[in-house]
């Protein structure tokens, strides 16, 4: 952006955001004539009626792909009001957002003034992703309409837990994760250090009635890392989930991270989109606020 006209003042504000992820082509705004549309697109249609001298560009910290869900993602933007105004307090910008956001499956969930340096992607400390996965669904019709995008549904009655934690330890710490890294990422470096990778029971789905819920199980998976390649949460998955069902042993996980082949014979599957949720960014200062 250029220098603020005399007596503007330009505030920049992080808001962190959630959406239902099935009516998107992911976060990242769709440029051009395209039918698709994401999150992004939205946000910044809504941000129009802020009147900024400028027009509003939303920073995405955690770009998601499409189908995948947010609990909480997180922008920067700069609103530059008109000479005399004062800028907006954090309070009355996410209500306005909301006032002016045209899809019901996006929300701000809060939003701060940030220094003029702030950067969403690149401050950002932590970013953690869930996974919910379902057992005992022979079919996908057993599954409520209300759980459907919201879980990856398996056929299998049980998992082996016990192996499947045994083998996300394999992945925990620093490594070289291109064996989990899908094509087209942009990044220049497949090293990351993950910090937490746990498998455990989830809670009963809310929408589904007792008879409903009978022999269905939910599972939980969760990781932690500064920041993640591209597909590498939903192949890890994969790969857990396919020790948990026999197909693979821990040792196996170990040795396909250390293989460094994203090409490999186990680990070119990647988990349905729907099952996952950005669940937190975290960032210096802000601790879990908002996310």
């Amino acid at each position: 952006m250029g220098s603020a006209p005399a007596g503007a003042v330009r505030a920049r504000y992080l808001v962190y955001f959630q959406y239902w992820g099935t009516a998107f082509n992911g976060v990242a705004a769709v440029r051009g004539a395209q039918r698709a549309i994401g999150v992004q697109n939205f946000l910044e249609e809504a941000a129009e009626r802020l009147n900024s001298v400028e027009p509003v560009k939303f920073t995405i910290s955690s770009r998601t792909d499409a189908g995948v869900h947010a609990l909480s993602n997180s922008a920067h933007l700069d609103v530059q009001r008109r000479s005399g105004q004062p800028p907006f307090s954090p309070e009355v910008l996410a209500e306005a957002l909301n006032t002016h956001l045209r899809h019901p499956a996006i929300r701000v969930v809060r939003a701060f003034r940030v220094p003029s340096n702030f950067h969403a992607r690149h401050t950002a400390t932590s970013r953690t992703y869930l996974y919910r996965l379902a057992t005992g669904c022979p079919r996908p019709n057993q599954l409520s309409v209300f759980e459907r995008n919201l879980c990856w549904a398996l056929r299998a009655n049980s998992l082996d837990v016990a192996a499947m934690q045994e083998a996300a330890q394999h992945l925990l710490g620093t490594h070289d994760f291109s064996a989990f890294q899908s094509a087209g990422s942009p990044a220049k470096s497949s090293v990351r250090t993950l910090r937490r990778a746990t498998v455990s029971p989830g809670p009963a789905s809310p929408f589904l009635s007792p008879q409903e819920n009978r022999g269905l199980q939910f599972w939980s998976l969760e990781f932690e890392s500064q920041s993640f390649l591209y597909r590498q949460v939903r192949r890890m998955t994969a790969v857990l989930v396919a020790v948990g069902l026999g197909v693979l042993t821990p040792a196996q996980v170990k040795a396909i991270l250390e293989s460094r082949d994203p090409l490999g014979r186990h680990q070119t599957r990647v988990a349905p989109a729907h099952g996952l949720f950005l669940m937190a960014v975290r960032y210096p200062g802000l601790g879990d606020l908002g996310g």
